[in-house]
C-alpha cells in the first residue's frame, strides 16, 4: 500500500470539510492601537480581494511594526452590477484585518493623475502593487500605473516599492515571508468576506496551498539555486525594492527569508 495515500486522502478530505465553513460575519482578532503618526503603507489592488492574497507581509508589518495599511482600490472589476457589491465585501475585509480603505467617488477605475495625488496626500513609507509580467492585464495595468505616476513625483521622494505575485509567478524575487498558522488563517477569513467571488471559486481554501509551494519555489528563488529550504510552512515571495531620484534601487545585497522571529525593523 502506498503510504502517501493516507496524506493526500487527509488533504483532500480538509479541503472538502473547509467549503463548510462561513464566509465573512467572523470576529477579528484584538489589534493594538496604532500610534497616530505611523508610517502609512500603501496597497495598490487590481481588484477586491488582491489585498488580501498578497497581505501576508502587510498584516505583519502592521501587526509586528506598527504600521497603518491603506488599501487602494483601483477598480472594482468590470463587472458594473457587481461593483457596489464588490465594494461592501472590500469594505468588511478590510474591516476584518484592521485596514483603511483609500476613500473614493464611485467605482471608476484609477487614472495616474488619481495615484499622483493619493502618493502626495499619504506620503507613503511603502507601497505594494503586482509585478509587470503578473498575468492578468488588470494586474499588469496597475504595475504600469502606479511606475507612471511615481515617475511623476517630485525627485526627493522615496518610499520602499514591493512587488507581488499571484496570477504569475516571478522570475526574480528578492524577498521570502513566512506566515504562522494564525496569520494565514487571518488572511484565508478575510478572503471569505468577498462572499459572491469565494462561492464561484473558493479561492479562499487553497491560500494556503499556495503558500506552500511558495516556500518550494522561494526556498531556491531567493536563496539561491541548491540552497536549503527553510522550515516554513506558508510563506509569500515579494520583490522588494527602494524608489528614490526618480528610479528603483536595489537595497538587498541579497535575497532574504524573513521567518516569523524575525524583527521586520531590520529592513523595514
Amino acid at each position: 500500500m502506498n503510504p502517501y495515500l493516507n496524506f493526500v486522502q487527509q488533504v483532500e478530505e480538509q479541503f472538502k470539510s473547509a467549503a463548510k465553513l462561513p464566509l465573512g460575519g467572523i470576529t477579528p482578532r484584538v489589534q493594538k492601537e496604532l500610534l497616530p503618526d505611523a508610517p502609512k503603507v500603501l496597497l495598490f489592488s487590481p481588484h477586491p480581494d488582491d489585498e488580501c492574497i498578497t497581505g501576508l507581509l502587510p498584516l505583519r508589518l502592521m501587526h509586528e511594526a506598527g504600521m497603518r495599511i491603506i488599501n487602494v482600490p483601483v477598480t472594482f472589476g468590470n463587472n458594473v452590477n457587481r461593483q457596489s457589491g464588490r465594494a461592501e465585501e472590500l469594505k468588511n475585509a478590510c474591516g476584518f484585518l484592521g485596514w483603511r480603505i483609500f476613500g473614493r467617488n464611485g467605482f471608476q477605475g484609477l487614472e495616474k493623475e488619481d495615484v499622483v495625488q493619493i502618493l502626495k496626500a499619504e506620503r507613503p513609507a511603502v507601497i505594494f502593487m503586482p509585478h509587470s509580467k503578473d498575468w492578468n492585464s488588470r494586474h499588469i495595468a496597475t504595475h504600469f500605473l502606479v511606475m507612471e505616476a511615481l515617475a511623476e513625483m517630485e525627485k526627493d521622494f522615496s518610499c520602499i516599492v514591493i512587488e507581488t505575485e499571484f496570477w504569475g509567478a516571478m522570475d526574480h524575487p528578492n524577498l521570502m515571508v513566512e506566515g504562522d498558522a494564525q496569520t494565514v488563517a487571518d488572511l484565508v477569513a478575510a478572503i471569505s468576506f468577498h462572499v459572491k467571488e469565494v462561492e464561484r471559486n473558493p479561492y479562499h481554501l487553497s491560500l494556503p496551498a499556495w503558500m506552500q509551494d511558495n516556500v518550494r519555489r522561494g526556498g531556491e528563488l531567493v536563496g539561491g539555486q541548491g540552497n536549503a529550504v527553510p522550515d516554513f510552512s506558508f510563506a509569500t515571495l515579494y520583490r522588494l525594492r527602494r524608489w528614490k531620484c526618480g528610479m528603483l534601487f536595489q537595497t538587498l545585497e541579497k535575497g532574504r527569508m524573513l521567518a516569523m522571529n524575525d524583527d521586520l525593523k531590520d529592513i523595514f
